[in-house]
């Protein structure tokens, strides 16, 4: 439990920022499309060495940052729309993964894969997950600026120089090492969701992207704490009880959130 909730803290200061910018960036769904990019490498580690932290994860890392690439080549170089490339390589991806697993291993592997084991993080896990999380936070220091430039007006960005491309390639790469992170501990089912609720879950509670980032750390290291609680107590599953949990936040702020809840439309009506 110690190491879980180690681990879902660390996820938690990382991903979150990195949904955020996702959202304005109007780019949700293509969180999810990667996490599922990442199975067919996870499962060819997994034909391997078994169910192997290093091998998963090099193989995840490698899968995920080729889709990314890819579909970064082929929205540049053909008239089809970033979302369309995404959606064709997800589909791709999941069923590629799901049939090498099933060369192999059991219903239990796949479910381990899919879903994840947050309560078996080891101290490698725990290493992985603090290094990605490390290096998303000094990558968010250093390309902040071009970042949010590229959320208010990507054309002026684009205009300005290389920085577009740049800050787009290796925006998609955080996402992936994130995403890999989340692996470890969610599955590539889960995974996303530690790093988009909390995103949306900050739309209503903060105006300002000072305001969104630390609310979404917040709701998601929450949303660990909790769940982990929940998991403990009433003998759950944890990864769906810390993804169920942040699912009741988000719920709540629909309600009362201070931008755009319901409670507050209708007061102010």
């Amino acid at each position: 439990m110690r190491r879980a909730l180690m681990g879902c803290l660390a996820l938690s200061l990382s991903a979150p920022p990195i949904g955020v910018f996702l959202t304005l960036r109007r780019m949700s769904l293509m969180s999810d499309a990667m996490s599922h990019a990442i199975l067919p490498g996870a499962a060819i580690g997994f034909l391997v060495s078994g169910l192997s932290l290093p091998a998963m994860t090099i193989g995840g890392l490698a899968a995920g940052l080729a889709v990314a690439l890819l579909s970064g080549v082929v929205t540049r170089a053909t008239l089809l729309k970033e979302d369309a490339s995404l959606a064709a390589f997800y589909l791709v991806s999941i069923a590629l993964g799901v049939l090498l697993v099933s060369l192999r291993g059991s219903s239990i592997d796949l479910l381990h894969i899919l879903f994840g084991t947050v309560l078996a993080l080891d101290d490698a896990a725990l290493v992985l997950i603090g290094a990605i999380s490390a290096t998303t936070l000094v990558w968010l220091a250093l390309a902040y600026r071009p970042l949010v430039i590229e959320c208010v007006d990507p054309l002026f960005l684009r205009l300005s120089g290389r920085a577009s491309t740049v800050t787009h390639l290796s925006f998609l790469a955080v996402v992936v090492l994130n995403l890999v992170g989340g692996f470890q501990a969610l599955g590539t089912l889960l995974a996303v969701g530690i790093m988009l609720l909390p995103a949306v879950i900050a739309r209503f509670w903060a105006a300002t992207l000072s305001g969104l980032l630390p609310v979404a750390v917040g709701a998601a290291a929450l949303s660990s704490y909790a769940g982990l609680l929940l998991a403990y107590h009433r003998d759950l599953p944890p990864g769906p009880a810390i993804v169920l949990t942040a699912g009741v936040i988000y719920a709540v702020s629909i309600l009362f959130g201070r931008q755009g809840g319901l409670a507050w439309r209708i007061r102010r009506a």
